[in-house]
């Protein structure tokens, strides 16, 4: 098994992780890692009985061994013995007919490297080099994707935080509307921190050494998976949060449009529930199923796609809402623009303004790509889905936090006035300068 890995197969753990993550492959490198360690198991001890159960020869011989790789006959002395190719290889279907051989020496024992590490030759049974290059291609465009949202998530984690600490630290910004705006920034906060956490832990699983058998069944098993499949559940639970926080701003957009008199205090409570409570609805439902029926791994892979819609249609029915709302919303104020109302509020036109430049770049990419699963999408399109999708997801907080705070009038008036009675304040420091 070992030699597997020295062969190519280890290196590329850490990177079919990442693209396990956000399934930009077929099978992800998690799965494909599992159904390979339990074909080698199936194959040890298929091994094992084989050796158990022959008659030893008679005279001077190689004894029969499994050395981690392959199964090994007795062996005549100063001859070479040879095998088919372990059946456990990922690419075995490309290498079934060739032959592995180790060298029984004269002395009844198996030839050596440096002493103490077998020698064989198993070239027949190495992996196309063709395929390993388009591998190492794709591992590489993954690698760049990954850099791509890190600095997206990084930069968005950073632009939220500061809008946070603003409409929490100026009173005169603590209203509804802003509240709302306050909740949509934690909901993209905790999205990118839930991104960079499940990053992290599977690095550092699949960067972990690997020596012996053990640490293969430890690695692999339910347990070693539990803080994964945590940072999964709330990495779901999160991107739900932020659709519908996007559906609370867009239904708070279009009462306030209207003139829908209400009760801010009363409906405010509802959009917490419609916000942090609706997920719960769709996440459970979803978490007991993987657990009940696709318990393995991360969850990230799904192979039953009726799972993968748990969570899919709640995401669909926000993006379609949110689409529809925008073009209600649009026609709304092009009436109220054509029949010049003098009186209309200034600054539900420039909320209106920037929900407008952020529902199509919300809702748009999601009802494009939500028919083109990562599982059905091959070739260039998988690459261009999976492009558009971080790029769009990752730098979205950034947008956000930049359009509903930091460009917003008021925000910069707000803050101009904090910052002259600051320099008010600290004289000195301001000569100073």
């Amino acid at each position: 098994m070992r030699d597997v890995l020295r062969s190519g197969y280890r290196q590329s753990l850490v990177h079919l992780a990442w693209m396990c993550l956000f399934s930009s492959l077929p099978n992800g490198g998690a799965k494909v890692l599992e159904k390979t360690f339990e074909e080698w198991m199936r194959y040890r001890d298929e091994c094992l009985r084989r050796m158990a159960s022959e008659p030893y020869p008679a005279g001077l011989f190689c004894n029969r061994t499994f050395d981690m790789y392959a199964c090994w006959p007795d062996g005549s002395p100063g001859t070479a013995v040879n095998v088919s190719c372990p059946f456990y290889l990922p690419w075995f279907e490309k290498v079934k007919h060739g032959l592995v051989s180790r060298r029984c020496g004269t002395d009844g024992q198996w030839v050596t490297v440096n002493g103490s590490q077998p020698w064989r030759d198993y070239s027949q049974c190495e992996e196309e080099m063709e395929s390993t290059a388009e591998e190492e291609g794709a591992r590489r465009l993954m690698v760049s994707f990954k850099v791509l949202y890190t600095v997206g998530y990084a930069l968005s984690l950073l632009t939220l935080v500061s809008a946070l600490l603003v409409l929490t630290v100026f009173r005169k910004l603590r209203c509804t509307r802003n509240y709302i705006h306050a909740n949509l920034f934690a909901s993209f906060g905790l999205r990118a921190t839930s991104v960079m956490v499940k990053d992290a832990l599977l690095e550092k699983r699949w960067g972990m050494e690997l020596v012996q058998v053990a640490d293969w069944e430890a690695l692999l098993s339910h347990e070693a998976a539990l803080g994964c499949r945590v940072a999964q559940v709330l990495m779901q639970y999160c991107i739900l949060a932020n659709h519908y926080w996007f559906l609370v701003e867009a239904v708070y957009l279009y009462k306030l449009l209207i003139g829908a008199v209400f009760s801010e205090k009363n409906y405010y409570r509802l959009y917490l529930y419609l916000g942090w409570g609706t997920p719960v609805v769709f996440v459970v439902p979803w978490m007991a199923a993987k657990y009940l029926k696709e318990n393995a791994e991360c969850w990230a892979l799904n192979e039953n796609m009726a799972y993968w819609w748990i969570i899919r249609i709640p995401i669909l029915l926000a993006s379609l809402i949110n689409l529809l709302i925008f073009m209600r919303i649009l026609k709304v104020i092009l009436a109220k623009l054509r029949a010049n109302q003098k009186g209309y509020a200034d600054y539900k036109l420039r909320l209106a303004k920037a929900t407008l430049t952020l529902i199509p770049l919300f809702g748009i990419h999601e009802v494009v790509f939500i028919f083109a699963t990562d599982e059905q999408t091959t070739g260039i399109l998988r690459y261009i889905k999976v492009f558009f999708t971080l790029f769009l997801n990752s730098f979205q907080g950034f947008l956000v936090a930049v359009l509903y705070c930091f460009a917003n009038k008021e925000v910069k008036s707000e803050m101009k006035k904090k910052w002259q009675l600051w320099k008010l304040d600290h004289p000195a420091l301001c000569c100073a300068q």
